[in-house]
């Protein structure tokens, strides 16, 4: 202590000027410390405006999304609709596609008359065309609405919807093969002529059918075309550039026994033709046919050859040398495990031949099968075929096959007319398939045959083995019928085309869509067996219930 006192006054200005440096430090301290605090309250301030300001526009967004910008209106399909044609004829062709780009499927067809309908007014001069002449007409799946018209040929001999890259390469297309000879592109969104070319397929000639999309062969960019003709014995080929319809090299011939039809098989990367007349069958590839036609040789991965199959392909006559088949009814693709397979439909007997090897399957005792094959599922995801077979005059049997095996889940007899329309499938939710049926079903025992068979339309889902539903009697022609999911995995609906044939004389021709549910509700319940498991407003009402699921 006495040290300190000592110091201070020997030393008395050095202690002042401590205390006052200390003063000074801690006043820097203190400032520092106020401006952190400072900037610390501003940047709170500005995180609390930020968040209010990011607050407040949110809201005006779901605000402004929710009540003030309208969101995109669902189009609203009718239950049922019809259209009227009057003093005309109709053709055996019905495509289900998206013309106006909706997200609802829409009509496609074809009829003969003086003029359209009123909503255009068009006329067969507006396209140089005789009258009475063909016309294409697109319609609104939702309301019936008449989307396009258009004048396209004197007689339609084909037509084919959905096509892509038909004339441009965002565009889907119809090509109507039109007589006299001329093939016309027409755009499926707004019916206007993509292109028309002339062809000259010879004197008493048949389109075969489908017409083919192959890859681009002439290297535009675009898909092409391959168009078979049958003129007696001879197939003609036509390769045909899907960009402006003109020919691509010359006409190829391929010699066939009778009359012959074909079905393209997509083996990986090789594309194969199947043609089949009444006793024989004969397979090219794509490769053989572009060759024949052009003179040349190409190099695309589209046009290999499976050599699996060329080892079993006569080079001579193109015969297939492992399959032998007498009186041939159908041939069908039929999807397998990691390639098609092909379904040989003869007079006697059904059978499945693997693609791969070209090794026999299963066989299945069937006789005269009376329409193409079709696929189902009555089982879930188990790929099952539709037979409908000949058992008598007036009478058919109507089988659902499972395509693996060749066994026969389910079948049905039926009292038929010669021109009934074939059967359709729509897939449900459960994985499974509602099968639509044409025909008279009467109860075993009861059977009359004095009378012409009604057309009957029957539903049948496998959740009920044994119950049909009797949709709708129809007196009337039927010219062509396709059920179809109007909107995806809804709105499932049945369309009918009604009238008298391009071969008959003009009368009125009816187009009517109609919603299956529609029906259900107000069907007839049919036991195939005598035991009724349940109500049959319980049964009505659990299938009007039924979801329909679309698939890939």
């Amino acid at each position: 202590m006495d040290n300190k006192d000592s110091e201070a006054e020997i030393h008395p200005l050095k202690t002042e000027d401590v205390k006052a440096q200390e003063n000074h430090e801690n006043s820097v301290e203190r400032r520092i410390v106020s401006k952190q605090s400072s900037r610390l309250s501003r940047l709170s301030r500005w995180r609390t405006a930020a968040f209010f300001i990011s607050l407040f526009l949110c809201l005006i967004i779901v605000f402004a999304f929710s009540f003030i910008i309208p969101c995109p209106e669902r189009p609203v399909s009718e239950r049922t609709w019809f259209r009227n044609y009057d003093n005309a004829v109709a053709y055996q062709f019905l495509a289900i596609e998206d013309a106006n780009e909706d997200k609802v499927q829409d009509v496609v067809f074809a009829f003969k008359a003086s003029n359209g309908s009123s909503s255009f007014n068009r006329t067969c001069s507006d396209e140089g065309l005789p009258s009475p002449c063909a016309f294409v007409a697109a319609v609104s799946g939702t309301n019936g609405r008449a989307l396009w018209e258009r004048p396209a040929a004197e007689e339609v001999e084909w037509m084919e919807c959905g096509i892509k890259q038909l004339g441009a390469a965002e565009a889907q297309g119809c090509l109507v093969v039109g007589k006299p000879v001329s093939l016309t592109a027409v755009d499926l969104r707004t019916g206007e002529v993509r292109w028309r070319q002339s062809s000259d397929f010879g004197a008493n000639y048949t389109v075969l059918t489908p017409v083919s999309v192959i890859p681009d062969v002439d290297s535009d960019g675009l898909q092409d075309l391959i168009i078979f003709i049958a003129t007696g014995d001879k197939i003609k080929t036509f390769i045909h550039s899907g960009k402006n319809g003109k020919q691509i090299g010359s006409t190829g011939s391929l010699n066939m026994d009778g009359k012959a039809r074909y079905i393209r098989l997509n083996l990986d990367s090789s594309y194969y033709f199947l043609f089949y007349t009444e006793n024989s069958l004969y397979a090219y590839s794509l490769k053989d046919l572009y060759s024949a036609a052009t003179g040349m040789e190409i190099k695309l991965p589209s046009l290999e050859q499976d050599p699996q199959w060329e080892k079993n392909i006569d080079r001579t006559t193109h015969h297939l040398s492992l399959l032998s088949f007498g009186d041939i009814r159908y041939l069908a693709k039929i999807p397998g495990r990691s390639r098609e397979n092909i379904l040989v439909v003869n007079s006697e007997m059904a059978t499945l031949i693997n693609a791969q090897n070209l090794q026999t399957l299963w066989t299945l005792n069937v006789s005269r099968v009376v329409s193409e094959p079709l696929l189902g599922y009555y089982k879930p995801d188990v790929l099952g075929i539709v037979l409908e077979s000949e058992i008598g005059p007036n009478r058919k049997k109507v089988m659902i096959v499972e395509s693996g095996s060749g066994a026969v889940q389910w079948d049905l007899k039926l009292n038929s007319r010669t021109e009934s329309p074939g059967p359709a499938t729509l897939p449900t939710a459960d994985h499974r398939s509602t099968f639509l049926i044409w025909g008279e079903y009467q109860v075993p025992g009861n059977e009359t045959r004095s009378r012409a068979p009604l057309q009957k339309l029957y539903l049948f889902h496998p959740s009920y083995t044994n119950v049909l539903l009797e949709l709708r009697n129809s007196t009337d022609q039927i010219i062509a019928f396709n059920a179809a999911l109007f909107e995806r995995s809804r709105h499932a609906c049945y369309v009918l085309l009604r009238g008298p044939q391009a071969s008959e004389e003009p009368g009125s021709v009816s187009l009517m869509k109609r919603k299956l549910k529609e029906d259900v509700s107000e069907s007839r319940v049919i036991w195939l067996s005598q035991v009724a498991v349940d109500s049959e407003q319980y049964v009505r009402d659990r299938l009007y219930r039924m979801r329909f699921h679309s698939r890939v």
